[in-house]
């Protein structure tokens, strides 16, 4: 099958990570992650709330951000932890995917944090990575950890509003970005060290067959976290390549964002006055960067 070659569209930058939250140190994470580099950051996670703010999680200081609607940067929360990934709940308090703390939860009001899943029948998770609510209130998230071709263990959970925690899928190598269908009958998950998203059909009695390959990827390190548009089209982070692509519902190429930073893109967000502005963390070089798209992203359950 032919496919036209995707539109190239650029970047700039909408935000950087302002000098005074820069101090590099090396730690646990820096030494498993990126072999005992200092880090001053390593952005993810972006999210909108329902103020208009867009909040950044930092990986390995675990600290999250909050930038307002004009640039200005606010350190809301720094503790011991690692927070991969972000999901704004209808309720207003802010979902984190902690990669050595499990599923936790911050009250921007409050500034509490409360744990929400840290374990499942008292065995520790291997290190949630993502995660994405469904219209219902269920949540969906990445169990990662250091699993890849190597150690294809990686899970896919499904928490419900009511609080049963389900393993869908424990054969991944690398389990990191999650997105749900507009339709949500199918789940798909960045899988990084295979270089390909994976779809999960959903099936009506709950469960799960027929996982397969929907988008196979070269280069780079793979992909990362990703984003739902208006028309079902999926917008995928390729860390390691400094690009996000954008696909139609069918897995057919439309755009190649290029990151006008570093190679790090690492999460993406919908958001702007219309819609159609795609924010995208760009972990390396602590920036958020902003490209324009001609379609809008699909609603969260958090604006619902």
């Amino acid at each position: 099958m032919y496919f036209s070659p995707p539109q190239d569209v650029p970047t700039t930058v909408y935000a950087r990570l302002p000098d005074q939250f820069r101090k590099k140190r090396r730690n646990a994470w820096t030494d498993a992650n990126q072999r005992g580099a200092e880090l001053d950051s390593f952005l993810e996670g972006p999210r909108f709330d329902r103020q208009g703010n867009l909040w950044v999680v930092d990986v390995p200081h675990g600290r999250l951000f909050k930038i307002s609607p004009q640039g200005e940067w606010t350190l809301a929360l720094e503790y011991d932890g690692e927070p991969n990934g972000l999901a704004f709940h209808r309720d207003g308090r802010a979902f984190i995917a902690d990669y050595r703390n499990g599923i936790l939860a911050f009250d921007p009001k409050s500034g509490a944090v409360e744990p929400i899943m840290p374990r499942r029948y008292s065995e520790r998770l291997k290190g949630p990575n993502d995660l994405v609510f469904a219209k219902n209130g269920d949540l969906y998230f990445t169990d990662q950890g250091q699993t890849g071709q190597h150690d294809p263990t990686g899970r896919v959970y499904r928490l419900s509003a009511a609080g049963r925690l389900e393993c869908l899928v424990d054969t991944i190598p690398s389990p990191n970005g999650i997105a749900l269908s507009a339709a949500e009958d199918a789940a798909f998950v960045a899988v990084t060290r295979a270089n390909a998203v994976w779809r999960i059909p959903l099936m009506l009695d709950g469960g799960v067959s027929k996982v397969g390959t929907f988008i196979q990827l070269s280069g780079g390190v793979g992909p990362d976290s990703m984003a739902i548009d208006a028309e079902d089209g999926l917008v995928v982070c390729h860390i390691g390549l400094g690009t996000v692509w954008h696909f139609n519902r069918l897995g057919e190429p439309l755009h190649r964002i290029r990151s006008c930073a570093g190679l790090g893109t690492t999460n993406a967000t919908f958001g702007g006055p219309d819609g159609k502005s795609l924010f995208v963390t760009e972990g390396a070089t602590g920036q958020v960067l902003r490209a324009e798209l001609p379609v809008r992203g699909a609603t969260l359950f958090s604006e619902r």
